[in-house]
């Protein structure tokens, strides 16, 4: 896989969804980071891509209600 955006958006929403930070504030600054990588990817994303980034940004908002 060689888009590079993809790859990074989902390190990071890996990331939010798997850290246990101890202050809110960090949390929230983990999701808005996976949030802006998502954005970015889209952009530059086949339709496969497109869809598994929208999986993952569900999964993020489901993690963040």
């Amino acid at each position: 896989m060689g888009n590079k955006l993809f790859q990074k958006a989902r390190e990071f929403v890996e990331e939010a969804l798997h850290s246990e930070h101890d202050h809110d504030g960090d949390q929230h600054n983990t999701e808005d980071i996976a949030k802006n990588a998502l954005s970015s990817a889209f952009a530059n994303s086949t339709e496969a891509e497109k869809e598994q980034l929208r999986e993952f940004q569900e999964e993020l908002e489901n993690h963040t209600k």
